[in-house]
């Protein structure tokens, strides 16, 4: 449950923490709200029985746990399973649907945090759900958007949106001090030189850590600084450059390659 926030006071905060109340206390298999928090909003660590399909319509979001960061465009979504303690971080203004979902009804959803592609069926979906009257019959109409919901929930595609954080101290120290200043230049020899291990254990180790290669991790953490300012409007060739890539080019492939898109048709698409 919630700790506190930097914003204790805001009437967003105390807002929050009485949906809170009203999210455990219901009884419904989905519980569905809207959200609209300012620039710089801060939602302090906390957590819910329930898992959350947290869906910003506008801005970006960042929510971090003791597991890593997860950065969530908009018109994308970031899958909270139920028990982990998360806070949240508006980027610009922010306006979310978000729906909390009792754990039996998706019983085979992952148990891991991911960032998933929204379709326009779920977008629709989710507009609607928290237009209905919460803890309404699970028949009629209103049964059938929320269980059509469920189903379209547990097709959504994961992005590579996310960044996770070994639990090894070593190593958690290495990536943390790599977000701060991200480049497309990291050496595995030098990391793994810094721990006194060869290049083979300390691949193996990293990804026992965070099941990703430090090539891709390398590659979302970058995707990670990026896409903020890239939704802000900032220019691409301005982005790729800050972040250490020899060409516009090459920070465009590897966006197309970790997206499907480059840069400016992905902001366009999802401006649409």
């Amino acid at each position: 449950m919630p700790t506190g926030s930097r914003n204790d006071q805001s009437p967003e905060t105390r807002l929050h923490l009485s949906r809170l109340g009203l999210i455990e206390s219901s009884s419904g298999l989905v519980y569905a709200l809207p959200s609209d928090y300012p620039p710089g909003h801060f939602i302090d660590t906390h957590c819910h029985s329930r898992a959350q399909l947290l869906y910003p319509r506008t801005g970006v979001v960042l929510v971090t746990s003791t597991l890593g960061r997860w950065m969530v465009p908009a018109e994308h979504a970031l899958w909270i399973p139920p028990q982990i303690d998360h806070s949240v971080e508006m980027l610009g203004e922010v306006h979310m649907l978000s729906i909390y979902v009792l754990p039996d009804a998706l019983p085979n959803m992952a148990e891991t945090v991911r960032v998933v592609a929204l379709t326009d069926l779920t977008r629709a979906l989710m507009v609607e759900a928290v237009a209905l009257p919460q803890n309404s019959a699970s028949e009629g109409r209103a049964g059938l958007v929320m269980h059509l919901l469920l189903d379209e929930v547990a097709t959504l595609p994961e992005l590579p949106l996310g960044l996770p954080f070994p639990s090894d101290p070593r190593l958690s120290s290495l990536c943390r001090r790599f977000i701060e200043s991200p480049s497309p230049h990291l050496v595995i020899d030098d990391w793994a030189e810094s721990l006194a291990m060869s290049r083979r254990a300390f691949t193996r180790a990293f990804r026992r850590e965070t099941g990703v290669s430090l090539s891709l991790w390398r590659q979302q953490a970058c995707l990670l600084n990026a896409m903020p300012r890239l939704a802000a409007g900032e220019q691409v060739t301005s982005v790729a450059l800050d972040l250490g890539y020899d060409s516009v080019a090459a920070f465009t492939t590897m966006f197309k390659r970790m997206l499907g898109t480059p840069p400016k048709q992905y902001f366009q698409r999802t401006a649409g």
